[in-house]
């Protein structure tokens, strides 16, 4: 029955995709990469949060929140107000230039080597980082709800390959032959079965604490863990209170204003109205986010009293135990959605970007359109594989949404900062752009991978000659050992930026830039949008005091 109600969602699901994007010219560029230009609001937020919240997010996020507690809401909650400002600000300034990606821009503003080189910064993190952790977390979550190593008789590690193969092939079909616009509608549906599904998870979680009583569940979840219920994280938690005013907004705008896998979905709005209602109905949607990503993995803890092997096995753990056995199948179809979403949201974007920036720039110049979107589907098979065969091996690499976060750092910080300083200023030049990506990724690859190495591991060491032994106190000496990743990405940003305006100041652009309108899309505000951004803005700082 599991296995039936799986298949049966998820072929219904491909069915209307189908369906609904029969019509859509796939082979011209516009069609394939941003679905005819034609998304409405709701199909836009829908496909938002569907490509953000998967399970390096659902896994991820609550196995933090089962060791550190409630403090990592602050990924959902800051999300909002990032989503706030790209609907009042960066969009209008995408759409006015028409763009297909968001390297294009950069085109526009520098020169075709630092578009090139952002494609390229992207292709790399999404291949090495993003796609193989989707498809990991994706099939830890998979496998554990089937228990597929007692089901095939077969390892936990082979029962991991089996999930990330079958994934990616599916994942595959749809974002290489279907384009955007079967992504976003098959999002949608999703979105609305995950919504469901993430919400009865720690409802009947809560369920089993109360002994059937909801509230009772709650409370008592509340009183026997309040050292769970902190929204300021401490020293030694994954996000310190005060990285909220260093990196973390940085990497929240970076995330929702400038990674093409997100924006993709409003480049492809109709105009510039539908772009920003999808935007901050996602936003709004997203303060929630925490009883999806967070609230279970307190649960988890309360349950399993804090006994499991690896922190990221407690959602897919507390899935097992909670959720009856006739809903298992759905649900399953559902994560399998949102796993999909993420995978196909990114390898779209991957193809994106490869087939606009980097086949048409600089291998065939004369590409008709129709063999542009060949070739990317070409490229996006191969990136698909090269991803299926590194996924496994992010088995070792600790807590995923932490190893997700700190490793993306690496492009993240250089391609924000070269993108708010081609919005704000108008004389820096592309060199200026260039050094600023080449010296923002090294500066971090030698802060991140070097010197905190050094730094802790001297610390520690130092510690246990001093005979320090107790866990709390180690952990204590580490995290002063060294600034937190967060705090780095703010150094460097800063720096990054300096060092882009003193080069623009002793070597200006001889013409000052001027962003074009294109026409493209009608890019008219939504008359509420203001109104709608201070509501969702006021919501979340209040949510974040309350639970302070």
């Amino acid at each position: 029955m599991q296995i039936l109600s799986f298949l049966g969602f998820t072929i219904l699901v491909a069915v209307i995709s189908y369906l609904a994007t029969r019509k859509t010219a796939e082979t011209s560029s516009d069609g394939y990469f941003l679905g005819g230009r034609s998304l409405t609001a709701g199909v836009i937020a829908g496909s938002l949060l569907l490509t953000n919240l998967s399970t390096e997010q659902i896994v991820g996020l609550n196995g933090s929140a089962y060791t550190s507690g409630l403090s990592v809401m602050v990924w959902e909650t800051l999300a909002a107000i990032a989503m706030v400002v790209t609907a009042v600000y960066l969009l209008p300034k995408y759409l006015k230039s028409g763009l297909t990606t968001v390297p294009g821009f950069l085109e526009k503003r520098f020169d075709v080597t630092t578009k090139t080189l952002t494609s390229i910064l992207f292709l790399t993190g999404y291949v090495v980082v993003l796609l193989p952790v989707i498809l990991y977390s994706g099939s830890l979550a998979i496998s554990g709800m089937f228990d597929i190593p007692t089901l095939l008789g077969v390892t936990h590690t082979q029962s991991i390959w089996i999930c990330v193969w079958g994934i990616g092939i599916i994942g595959s079909i749809y974002a290489v032959f279907g384009g955007l616009k079967a992504v976003a509608v098959s999002d949608s549906i999703n979105a609305v079965g995950l919504l469901i599904g993430g919400i009865l998870i720690p409802f009947f979680g809560l369920l089993l604490i109360g002994d059937g009583n909801l509230f009772d569940g709650l409370n008592i979840l509340v009183t026997e863990n309040p050292e769970k219920f902190k929204s300021m994280g401490s020293k030694t938690d994954p996000v310190p209170f005060y990285t909220i005013f260093t990196g973390m907004m940085l990497v929240q705008l970076f995330y929702w204003g400038t990674n093409q896998q997100i924006i993709q979905r409003a480049l492809g709005a109709k105009n510039l109205k539908e772009g920003q209602k999808g935007l901050l109905l996602a936003s709004f949607i997203k303060i929630l986010g925490p009883l999806i990503v967070v609230l279970p993995g307190l649960i988890a803890y309360h349950i399993f009293e804090g006994s499991l092997e690896t922190a990221d096995s407690a959602y897919p753990m507390l899935v097992k135990k909670v959720l009856p056995q006739e809903w298992v199948g759905f649900f399953a179809a559902v994560l399998f959605g949102a796993i999909l979403s993420s995978f196909n949201s990114v390898l779209n974007s991957s193809v994106t970007l490869f087939g606009i920036d980097v086949y048409k720039q600089h291998i065939n110049k004369n590409a008709d359109e129709k063999t542009i979107v060949k070739y990317g589907k070409t490229f996006g098979v191969i990136l698909a594989i090269a991803a299926m065969c590194i996924a496994p091996l992010i088995a070792n690499a600790g807590s995923l949404f932490d190893y997700l976060q700190e490793i993306n750092g690496i492009y993240s910080i250089p391609i924000l900062t070269i993108i708010v300083v081609g919005f704000t200023t108008k004389r820096v030049p592309a060199i200026a752009a260039k050094i600023g990506l080449i010296s923002g990724c090294l500066l971090y690859i030698i802060s991140q991978f070097f010197l905190q190495p050094y730094f802790i591991n001297t610390a520690l060491a130092e510690a246990k000659s001093n005979g320090i032994i107790e866990a709390s106190e180690l952990a204590l000496i580490e995290s002063q050992a060294y600034p937190h990743f967060l705090d780095v990405m703010a150094i460097l940003f800063v720096l990054n930026i300096l060092i882009m305006l003193i080069i623009g100041k002793l070597k200006p652009r001889e013409i000052a830039y001027s962003q074009e309108y294109t026409k493209q899309v009608n890019i008219s505000p939504w008359k509420y949008v203001n109104q709608v951004s201070i509501i969702i803005c006021v919501i979340v700082i209040g949510v974040y005091i309350y639970f302070a």
